[in-house]
């Protein structure tokens, strides 16, 4: 055999060679180990990497216990599940060495302070009052020469545009801006109004219009200065004293920008009928507000995971009173799960679905999982995921995962989830800098 044709096979082999070891379960399952690892504080967890080797693991013994051994070095079988207990919260490295000798990974590992939230599944009233005046359209005045004009549009307002302060004055409800509306129209004066576009705040004027058909100074606007509806409470963190909800932002229902929340509140409700999910066309949960007079919360931020405010005690009719564990997103598997929510009056029921899918986050996104509905009962009720359901938790192997989000238009039996890590980040029970980069080796 010539000498080129010797080193063509030589290649083919090689490359024979690395393809059967990227593909073997010990390569896997070595590419695959972390280089770093979050655990809460009094948590065991289990590496299972199915290597075929001995190695030793150093710890800080006062943080971490591996497979029991309180000692700071001990040996292990990597072909056997590694057990990590943690201790107290901080960060500390755990470095193994193949055979005790070849240096092979070291594990930065992040432990935060234990906690235990309460799930939810009770469905809520939402008020929300906007934090000024939201413009959500524009209408033309027919002024004193029968010509046909929109003030609101002249003055450069757009749709989603927060008013924020008129003449100086903060306001923040509809008829306080008809009243300063007839006031600046008698004087001839124009409004001097901040604005808030996105991030970006600015000044400019309006002159109102006397309508001579409705016979009053009009400024071409359609405004809003609130919402309400009906969602599902996720979590109570009893320690902390603050809930998380809804498991997505609440935008405003002409514009779809998101309400900058000036005050809110949530109320008890009762789910009185629903109208089931279809093909094509989203059901939703029928109900009212009982109890008005008994806030049930605040209402403090309402961010791209939900809203998020202070409760001071868990709302009746809970599924489990007891906290339960939550768990991080990387912890998430694809598998049978739990969902809480309510069908009728204000009964928390469970019912089975399915992890069909989960992307994983290393930072927050809103659609982190797929679930599916698999219980039979829910189907009945519902046809799947509902309107009204957004929020519900959802808990796998007594952990609380993440919530309910949005429903497949086209198959209602399916929809997404965000996952609770991200949720407990908002209502500020867990600290962002738990977050770390998860990619494998």
């Amino acid at each position: 055999m010539n000498p080129n044709k010797r080193k063509r096979w030589l290649g083919l082999v090689l490359v024979i060679i690395v393809c059967m070891l990227g593909i073997s379960s010990p390569f896997q399952h070595f590419a695959a180990f972390p280089n770093e690892l979050r655990l809460f504080s009094g948590q065991l967890k289990q590496l299972d990497y199915g290597m075929p080797v001995h190695a030793e693991v150093t710890v800080d013994p006062d943080m971490l216990n591996v497979n029991g051994s309180k000692n700071r070095s001990s040996s292990v079988n990597l072909n056997r599940p590694l057990s990590i207990q943690s201790h107290h919260s901080g960060e500390t490295t755990m470095q193994l060495k193949l055979f005790g000798k070849i240096p092979f990974k070291t594990v930065k590992v992040n432990v935060v302070p234990d906690l235990r939230v309460i799930p939810g599944g009770q469905t809520i009233g939402v008020k929300v009052k906007s934090a000024g005046i939201m413009v959500v359209g524009h209408h033309q005045v027919i002024n004193g020469k029968g010509v046909k004009v929109s003030p609101g549009e002249s003055a450069n307002l757009q749709l989603g545009d927060l008013i924020i302060r008129i003449n100086g004055k903060y306001v923040n409800e509809v008829h306080k801006v008809a009243e300063m509306a007839e006031e600046a129209g008698g004087s001839k004066q124009p409004l001097r109004l901040t604005v808030k576009r996105g991030t970006h705040q600015f000044q400019t004027k309006l002159s109102p219009v006397f309508d001579v058909e409705d016979q009053a100074w009009r400024l071409g606007l359609y405004i809003r200065d609130s919402a309400a509806g009906v969602g599902t409470l996720t979590f109570y963190a009893p320690d902390q004293g603050v809930y998380g909800a809804l498991g997505h932002v609440i935008t405003d229902m002409d514009t779809q920008t998101p309400i900058e929340v000036g005050e809110g509140q949530i109320l008890q409700s009762n789910v009185t009928s629903i109208n089931k999910s279809q093909n094509g066309e989203p059901g939703e949960k029928r109900a009212h507000f009982v109890k008005e007079s008994k806030i049930l919360g605040n209402i403090e931020r309402n961010t791209s995971f939900g809203i998020f405010g202070k409760m001071q005690e868990l709302p009746s009719h809970s599924y489990n009173e007891q906290p339960i564990p939550v768990a991080f997103a990387e912890e998430v598997k694809e598998g049978p799960a739990q969902l809480l929510t309510v069908v009728n009056g204000q009964k928390v029921e469970r019912f089975n679905v399915e992890i069909v899918h989960v992307t994983r986050q290393a930072s927050p996104a809103t659609k982190g999982m797929v679930i599916k509905i698999t219980d039979s009962r829910l189907l009945e009720h519902t046809g799947g995921i509902v309107q009204g359901m957004s929020g519900s938790p959802i808990i796998q192997d007594g952990k609380l995962i993440g919530a309910v989000t949005h429903v497949f238009v086209n198959d209602p039996s399916s929809g997404y989830g965000c996952f609770i890590e991200w949720m407990l980040q908002d209502a500020g029970v867990l600290l962002k800098q738990a977050s770390v980069n998860l990619k494998a080796a």
